[in-house]
């Protein structure tokens, strides 16, 4: 579950509410079978403004392997929330790439999240379906030391987020980042995947990371190095395609494929300005001589308008209708004059047919003569009985004059 699932209330994550209920009760009702097994209990002390990291795997949850020794192989995935909740709080995020691998609870709590937090993981055998919870007590203090408000933010995009949670590696970027930043201690403060902050989904190619966003503070000045990394020139050469400019050797790599394009540094000893509290006035627009707006509107009568709009379209429909009615009713030229402007010859010709075809149609219905054997029913088409044909063949001329 990630930072964009994440639904509560008090200082969790939002979402859908029938979505969030749904989750709820079902792990309401998951704790419930759990209830007769004791939950290990385990307390944190996370600080404000610096990086949290927990591990969840089989070191973690020693009652997977209680009774049975359980390989390191063995797929177990596992799901925290907020004890009473079913997500986690919005400053802790969980990850997890696959059930072989280990999940990390991370993030950064904010001042608001002070105080005692309890979450509950979790933990699924997939092999056995076993199933056990643990209860992680969290409490938020204030951190001891120096306050850190130089800080600079890095893109690694060679790496996951899960790759650099891991105490070896956040120590070796410190190292290294050591090289360009040398004056002062280097402390971890956000780690965020890019996928977090509109990143896109790699290509499932060999050696294509998400990438992972990791601020980094101290209390001392930023280096000559990262300050021209980050200035208009570098970004000016950013934007046109070519490599930021970088005075120093770049220690990072080859461990760690920085995108210096994308480095940005804060610092929070330089006061932020106060927003212009705008002063409500009394509503009346000042005096300006480019705008006079007319103070009286002179009276319009629209009758004449309102004739025009109507009437013209009516009139126009008027002399349609009238020259289409010309057209079909008036011009037509009638069976009379047709009849005139054909010659008796042609007239004559045409009534002879049409007197021989009428009478020939007159003898054909009332001569007796047999009907063809093409046209007898050779079987009834209801009963599907044989009926033999009712006239001999052989006593039917082929040709009538013959009979």
């Amino acid at each position: 579950m990630t930072q964009k699932d994440a639904v509560a209330p008090e200082g969790c994550s939002s979402g859908r509410g029938p979505q969030r209920e749904l989750m709820k009760g079902q792990y309401e009702g998951l704790l419930a079978g759990l209830g007769d097994t004791e939950a290990q209990q385990t307390t944190l002390q996370p600080l404000v403004g610096r990086v949290f990291v927990h591990t969840l795997d089989q070191e973690t949850f020693p009652s997977l392997s209680e009774h049975v020794d359980v390989p390191p192989t063995v797929p177990i995935t596992y799901h925290a929330h907020l004890q009473g909740h079913p997500d986690l709080p919005r400053w802790l995020r969980y990850t997890q790439r696959s059930p072989h691998h280990p999940g990390f609870l991370y993030g950064t709590p904010t001042p608001e999240d002070r105080g005692r937090q309890v979450i509950e993981v979790i933990a699924y055998n997939r092999d056995s379906f076993d199933t056990t919870w643990q209860r992680l007590v969290l409490l938020i203090g204030d951190p001891e030391g120096p306050l850190l408000p130089y800080q600079a933010e890095f893109l690694v995009r060679s790496h996951d987020v899960e790759e650099v949670l891991p105490s070896t590696p956040a120590s070796r970027f410190l190292t290294a980042l050591g090289g360009l930043w040398e004056s002062g201690e280097l402390q971890i403060l956000n780690v965020t995947s890019a996928l977090d902050r509109g990143g896109r989904v790699p290509l499932p190619i060999e050696g294509r990371k998400e990438g992972v966003y990791i601020k980094v503070g101290s209390a001392s000045p930023f280096s000559t190095c990262l300050k021209m990394v980050a200035s208009p020139d570098s970004h000016a050469r950013c934007a046109q395609g070519q490599p930021p400019l970088l005075s120093c050797y770049d220690t990072l790599a080859p461990h760690f494929r920085v995108d210096w394009c994308n480095v940005s540094l804060v610092d929070k000893t330089v006061p932020e300005p106060a927003d212009d509290v705008p002063t409500p006035g009394d509503g009346i627009l000042e005096h300006d001589p480019f705008f006079c707006p007319p103070t009286e509107a002179t009276a319009r009568d629209f009758l004449t308008d309102a004739l025009v709009t109507l009437l013209v379209p009516l009139l126009v429909a008027l002399l349609l209708t009238l020259l289409l009615a010309y057209i079909m009713c008036c011009r037509r030229e009638g069976r009379l004059k047709r009849d005139l402007a054909t010659s008796d010859i042609q007239m004559v010709h045409h009534c002879t047919i049409r007197g021989n075809t009428e009478e020939l149609r007159q003898m054909a219905s009332s001569r007796e003569v047999p009907r063809p054997l093409s046209t007898l029913p050779m079987f009834n088409v209801r009963t599907g009985e044989r009926l033999p044909p009712r006239v001999d063949s052989a006593q039917v001329p082929l040709i009538l004059d013959q009979h």
